[in-house]
């Protein structure tokens, strides 16, 4: 029997240094191999606020017709596109950590901004998929969650991420996790095997020309044994 496998892709956005450029990286891996899936998170107006990268405003995706373009003309075969949050972090506090100490009604508050960009930027294939910035989100957001129609969580299975769900991720009823994330983790195969990348070209994690090269050669080395899926199908 095959192992499933996805790669996903965090903070594709507007933002110059975390844009649709890391697409081309990804162009490059299905010339190889055709079937390759990628799932792409999408913070709807991400904004850092404290150095480095930091902006003046946020990068609403909406505002941006061409990113919108963009997603909208990804082949449905290799692509989806998920939400990863509104501003990703908390103005003037943090880039990071939005969902991590949310009431319910702050959750669902954000949750409604979220879709309300994608309404206005006609992205109208975006899945009910959530991953909360930096994997952190509070057991009130769980039920915000549930209550504003997001069916599939794509979480972290680290202790510090496990800490602040406080085990609302067990009761939820469709969780993916993470297993995989270069070069913290190296590249490996599983049953259900998620490989995480970011297009922040800041990160230690962006998929760069390097980790790109090396996953080819990873999924060249195990492509017998590989079905490529879309996030979901790993739950």
């Amino acid at each position: 029997m095959k192992s499933l496998l996805n790669v996903s892709i965090d903070d594709v956005s507007p933002h110059p240094e975390a844009s649709v450029r890391v697409l081309d990286r990804c162009y490059e891996l299905i010339t190889k191999f055709p079937d390759l899936k990628f799932t792409l998170f999408i913070p709807m107006a991400y904004w850092r606020t404290i150095p480095q990268h930091n902006s003046p405003e946020p990068f609403v995706v909406s505002d941006d017709l061409a990113f919108c373009d963009v997603l909208n003309n990804l082949s449905e075969k290799n692509f989806e596109i998920c939400f990863h949050g509104l501003y990703h972090g908390i103005p003037g506090k943090s880039n990071n950590d939005e969902f991590a100490n949310l009431t319910f009604e702050g959750a669902k508050n954000k949750i409604e901004s979220m879709f309300a960009i994608q309404a206005a930027g006609k992205l109208y294939t975006m899945k009910k998929v959530f991953r909360p910035p930096a994997w952190r989100m509070s057991p009130d957001a769980f039920v915000a969650c549930k209550h504003m129609g997001i069916h599939t969580l794509a979480l972290s299975p680290k202790e510090y991420a496990q800490k602040v769900y406080a085990g609302h991720d067990k009761a939820f009823d469709k969780v993916v996790y993470y297993n995989v994330n270069p070069p913290f983790d190296p590249l490996a195969m599983f049953p259900k095997t998620e490989i995480v990348y970011h297009a922040c070209e800041w990160d230690k994690n962006y998929l760069d020309l390097q980790k790109t090269s090396d996953l080819e050669k990873f999924l060249i080395e195990n492509r017998d044994e590989i079905e490529f899926t879309f996030i979901e199908g790993l739950l």
